[in-house]
């Protein structure tokens, strides 16, 4: 098989509003296109034809608008996942290559621009064959430089699963699945150079065998599969409290994970200080809510408060508690700590156990987190910790830092702005 790449040159400059199929169609006519072609356009005319271009000057707030989630930030950089599902700088925003210093935007859909150009193209020029591939310039993960992907895809695959076929020594491949359009957008990337004004190329000979037509979302990596979907930095900022869970149970090895993360907390003494007691049966976690709720009755009841607003403020916690898959109480002792003859030192050495616990606590958060397991940390245990130890068959020298919720991610996820955080209220730089 051999492949050739054709510029598209003496294309005049694309304005919002006009017929790209219209400006295409003779010099690709020139070109002599024909079935099996594949039409490979960059982002910047598609969003100039349709439209996506904004004034210069404040790339920032377009930046924040175009923006579905932060992947990662360093300065004025962000690395975003837009609404289309794309990770790449700055959501897309871009100010190179347009004239009277607008910036564009990313298309609203890629995939639909890709087929109306592809439909149009066809029926002037007579071929049913005919494919498209809308490109941007993205950054990759581990790799120096940028190269030229599909945002959009029409008349031809865009993945090639060859997964359960055999190479070429006959082995079955389990794990290759080729993605023929971002190849495609590469080679005509070739003959579309930043300062070149070629913004079109046609690409023939690039062969998808009988796979089936696709689109540009579909090399869109799925969030489960996803092992990089933040930045440490990111997910620190990211992680909410979440109180209310999707269905299904929690993978076992991911709360193994989260836990080996838990226990690389700061530590005192060189010591180990936590345990964690992981209920996922239902028997076990019905055990403990029942040890909660009858020592937060009695404790209520000797306050003097009605029956009624018991019962309400401990339906309030099973509401969250009672319908979690998973529930996690984390454990802290004070064995490790050293004896000192006044209160104060002893205190404080009790306090850094307790601190180290906390730390450890958010890691486990963070690590579930991280596991696109939602959780939530609530306070129950630590007001009854006699109760606690005896129904989870503890000693005495272990004391409950609370409980911790979790399970799946809840339908849609959560999107919950943090409030507003003035440093100055919170930090002082001396």
């Amino acid at each position: 098989m051999s492949v050739e790449v054709l510029p598209v040159e003496g294309l005049p400059i694309v304005r919002p509003g006009d017929d790209l199929a219209a400006i295409l169609e003779e010099p690709l006519r020139t070109l002599g296109a024909r079935d099996g072609d594949v039409v490979v356009v960059t982002q910047k005319i598609v969003s100039k034809a349709e439209g996506r271009v904004v004034p210069d000057g404040d790339r920032a707030t377009w930046v924040e608008r175009e923006t579905e989630r932060v992947v990662a930030r360093r300065g004025d950089l962000t690395i975003a996942a837009t609404r289309h599902g794309f990770v790449c700088a700055n959501a897309g925003v871009d100010v190179s290559n347009v004239e009277d210093g607008g910036m564009t935007l990313l298309p609203e859909d890629p995939d639909g621009s890709a087929e109306r150009l592809r439909a149009s193209l066809g029926a002037a020029l007579g071929l049913g064959r005919l494919a498209v591939v809308i490109t941007d310039t993205f950054g990759r993960a581990w790799r120096e430089g940028v190269v030229d992907v599909a945002i959009g895809v029409a008349g031809l695959p865009a993945l090639i699963d060859l997964r359960g076929t055999p190479d070429h020594t006959g082995r079955i491949l389990d794990a290759t699945v080729v993605a023929l359009a971002d190849q495609i957008a590469a080679a005509g990337g070739l003959a579309m150079g930043k300062a070149s004004s070629v913004p079109v190329a046609l690409v023939r000979g690039a062969s998808a065998g009988a796979a089936p037509d696709g689109r540009g979302a579909d090399l869109i990596r799925a969030p489960e599969t996803d092992l990089f979907r933040e930045s440490p930095m990111q997910a620190l900022h990211a992680r909410r409290t979440i109180r209310s869970f999707g269905s299904g149970d929690v993978p076992h090895d991911a709360l193994e994970e989260a836990i080996r993360a838990a226990c690389t907390a700061p530590a005192p003494h060189h010591t180990r200080p936590w345990r964690f007691t992981v209920l996922t049966s239902e028997p076990a976690r019905r055990g403990l809510l029942a040890a909660i709720a009858q020592a937060w009755r009695e404790d209520l009841r000797g306050d003097g408060t009605p029956e009624d607003v018991i019962e309400r403020r401990i339906a309030r916690s099973d509401a969250v508690l009672g319908q979690a898959p998973v529930l996690i109480v984390p454990w802290v002792a004070f064995r490790g700590s050293h004896p000192y003859p006044d209160a104060e030192r002893a205190h404080a050495e009790q306090e850094m156990f307790l601190l180290s616990g906390g730390a450890a606590i958010q890691n486990l958060l963070l690590a579930l987190h991280a596991q696109a397991v939602a959780s939530c940390w609530i306070s129950s245990t630590l007001f009854c910790q006699e109760e606690t130890r005896a129904v989870l068959r503890m000693d005495e020298g272990w004391y409950a830092l609370g409980t911790v919720a979790c399970g799946p991610m809840p339908e849609g996820g959560v999107v919950r702005p943090r409030p507003p955080l003035d440093l100055s209220d919170v930090a002082r730089f001396d």
